[in-house]
């Protein structure tokens, strides 16, 4: 019997699983966008990229380096007598210089206040192989991770697709700006054993991605002392942290080690790291792994053959990260930038009475727009997402696709776009909710016109009636019953 070849049923489980999420709302969004992209002369009408968080700001000066320093790349007159060096084989540990560039270059975007170990550098494609390694490294089928929400949706299929690992979220809320508290870490560990499912580990992300906030050191400190005494492992989700705007209030884990080094074991905590978003290098596919965990590292090094960064990029990466003045001038460049961009983003939306979650981190914002729901529902906000994608086109993340518990959140990045475009978008935004706005005053005024009237006409049938009692006598011939009848 001939097989077709779209018959799922001799294909892996795996494979045509829904594992990967693409069905999510997340993604949706981002179809939308390809389906119908904005541009500035082709386009104007089309959908605005907002779900992306990439950070394009700072572009201008990797290129002014590039330019300056054609002997990094293999494929330049100055850089090619590398090329054979470069493109014959090498191991699986990665170029030596490329793990000393990239822990200096982790060292400064923290202020120099903790140093890495380059020898505990395990490189893998982007983060998202990064954070696949570890799960498979740390965890069995069925195990699971603690994940504060909301979180990235990303890691349902990073962690989730081909480990068979679980996410067993911990509930956070707004009413304290979701900050992670002992008492949900608490409930959510319990709820997890109660189910009979073994908690191999807690995973956050710091700077918060989507919420843009980022942990203050005694909440770390709070969080390393619980999976201590859990005997599980941590995983700091740190690619964000070039992103804060303001340097020396972010505390990295690798600071608490530092500082507090009886507070733990040492081989429970570990560091997923990237280039993807400080740097905006997502296409280069830099992922890192810096474990604590001699073990943990020499396995990952051996798991990473499978998700290699080309030597060509780990050369250049390396001649780029090791020139400490170019580091310094971006980081400090590129977080003034981000801070002006996401200020002036936040401002005009405040003008129009839209909120936002106080933060000073990342490629984006939480957005509050729970107003604008009919009800307080994940079903009412996906009816308002999908007038944001089709009516104000604009693609934002809606704050259920993030696992948050509150409806009427959505993630806006704002470092993906020029400032012609940022304008565009704040423009689309202003004119919905001014048109919002009229709506509900010219509802407002219906109704109380309609009350009006309808006052008036009970009046004036109380004002008859009252008239016609009075002009009534008790004689009077309109008081037959047989006149009455006839009416």
């Amino acid at each position: 019997m001939e097989v077709g070849l779209s018959d799922t049923r001799f294909l892996s489980k795996i494979a045509t699983s829904d594992g990967h999420g693409e069905n999510s709302p997340y993604f949706d969004g981002w179809k939308a966008y390809d389906a119908n992209p904005y541009h500035h002369q082709n386009n104007p009408s089309g959908v605005i990229q907002m779900g992306l968080a990439e950070n394009q700001l700072s572009f201008d000066l990797i290129q002014e380096w590039i330019a300056n320093h054609p002997e990094a790349s293999i494929c330049t007159p100055q850089g090619v007598f590398d090329l054979k060096e470069i493109a014959l084989f090498q191991d699986y540990h990665g170029l030596p210089e490329f793990r000393y560039s990239i822990a200096n270059f982790m060292s400064r975007v923290r202020g120099t206040r903790v140093k890495f170990d380059p020898s505990r550098i395990v490189m893998s494609g982007g983060a998202t192989g990064a954070h696949e390694t570890l799960a498979f490294c740390l965890a069995n089928h069925g195990e699971a991770f603690l994940v504060p929400t909301p979180y990235y949706p990303g890691f349902d299929r990073d962690l989730k697709w081909r480990t068979g690992v679980e996410l067993i979220p911990i509930d956070c809320e707004s009413s304290n700006n979701f900050m992670v508290t002992l008492e949900a870490l608490e409930y959510s560990y319990n709820k997890a054993k109660e189910s009979n499912i073994k908690v191999k580990g807690l995973l956050i992300t710091n700077p918060s991605n989507p919420l843009g906030t980022f942990f203050d050191k005694e909440t770390l400190k709070t969080l390393v002392t619980f999976i201590n005494d859990k005997n599980i492992h941590l995983v700091c989700d740190e690619i964000y942290s070039g992103t804060v705007t303001n340097e020396n209030k972010f505390v990295s884990i690798a600071e608490i080690l530092e500082e507090f080094p009886t507070i733990c074991d040492h081989n429970l905590i570990h560091i997923v790291y990237s280039l993807s978003k400080d740097m905006g290098f997502p296409g280069f596919r830099v992922g890192i792994i810096y474990s604590y965990n001699d073990t943990v590292v020499n396995i990952a090094r051996k798991m990473s053959s499978f998700g290699l960064v080309s030597t060509q990029t780990q050369h250049m990466i390396a001649s780029m990260l090791s020139d400490n003045e170019f580091v310094d001038n971006f980081i400090r460049e590129s977080r003034i930038r981000l801070a002006h961009r996401h200020d002036m983003f936040t401002n005009e939306l405040a003008q129009v009475g839209i909120g936002c979650l106080e933060s000073n981190a990342g490629l984006f914002f939480w957005m509050d727009l729970r107003r604008f729901l009919k009800e307080p529902t994940f079903e009412s906000e996906m009816i308002f997402w999908r007038t944001i994608i089709s009516e104000i086109k604009l693609n934002v993340s809606p704050g259920s696709s993030f696992h948050c518990k509150e409806p009427g959140w959505f993630r806006v990045c704002f470092a993906n776009m020029d400032d012609v475009t940022v304008m565009v978008a704040l423009e689309r935004i202003k004119s919905f909710v001014h048109q919002t706005r009229m709506l509900d005053e010219i509802k407002t005024l219906g109704k109380i016109k309609t009350k009006k009237q309808c006052w008036q006409n009970n009046l004036q049938l109380k004002l008859s009636s009252r008239r016609l009692e009075d002009i009534m006598s008790p004689h009077s011939p309109l008081k037959s019953p047989m006149l009455q009848a006839q009416y």
